[in-house]
């Protein structure tokens, strides 16, 4: 028993590692650019899907990833045009998955409890921001870290009607994917080395994609103090 206990043991051990060594990269703006141009397209389609479609995605770096890839395709590293079509497949396809979980569990999600790759809190706040903007919340959750992951499963389990759904979903998805990476693109053709300096770009990139978050957060809490002060 103990000698087959052992090397599941030292499996398992070897699984975690190379899993904390694969997120390093993915937050290490230096190791991100050589990732992607070692994966190419094929990898950053495989991190957008999980990122989108999968509970345990919602710490991957969709956005810094989009500029990056971006950034490499304008210094010619990466195809644009394929990088385009296939990374916003992967991005609705990925929607589409979690439209089907939330669909299929419905209000069971709500009662779900926390693990290493689900935190209810995410998907409340999901909720929470579903509840004010309805529908365009699929559109705005592609911009917002998180509650991009949390929103289609709460679109679902709200079951919003698919045709409407889907049309948000592909607007979204294009309009996420293309600026992104057309941001980077457009930078890595105009700024000379400018693949040298991800690390400012990526610190930037993180910075705006927090703000709608930072700022919905504030609103919510001035109504809350504000209702506060209205009852007494």
């Amino acid at each position: 028993m103990l000698g087959y206990g052992r090397p599941q043991h030292a499996e398992f051990e070897h699984t975690i590692n190379t899993l904390r060594h694969l997120l390093s990269q993915l937050y290490d703006p230096n190791a991100l650019r050589m990732l992607v141009m070692e994966g190419g397209t094929a990898l950053v389609c495989a991190i957008v899907f999980v990122e989108t479609g999968m509970f345990a995605g919602f710490f991957l770096p969709g956005d810094s990833l989009l500029v990056t890839a971006g950034v490499l395709a304008g210094a010619g590293d990466l195809k644009l045009a394929p990088l385009l079509v296939l990374v916003t497949f992967s991005a609705i396809a990925g929607d589409q998955l979690g439209y089907a979980v939330g669909w299929k569990a419905g209000q069971s999600l709500y009662r779900r409890k926390d693990s290493r790759f689900f935190k209810h809190r995410h998907l409340e706040e999901a909720h929470d921001f579903y509840e004010r903007y309805g529908g365009k919340t699929v559109i705005m959750a592609r911009f917002i870290p998180i509650i991009r992951t949390f929103c289609p499963p709460v679109a679902g389990a709200a079951k919003m009607n698919y045709a409407r759904y889907l049309t948000y979903d592909i607007f979204g998805g294009l309009l996420w994917v293309w600026s992104m990476v057309l941001a980077g693109y457009t930078l890595g053709r105009s700024v000379p080395n400018i693949e040298r300096k991800l690390h400012y770009v990526i610190a930037i990139v993180v910075i705006l994609s927090l703000m709608p978050a930072a700022f919905h957060a504030w609103n919510v809490r001035r109504k809350k103090l504000a209702a506060t002060e209205t009852s007494d």
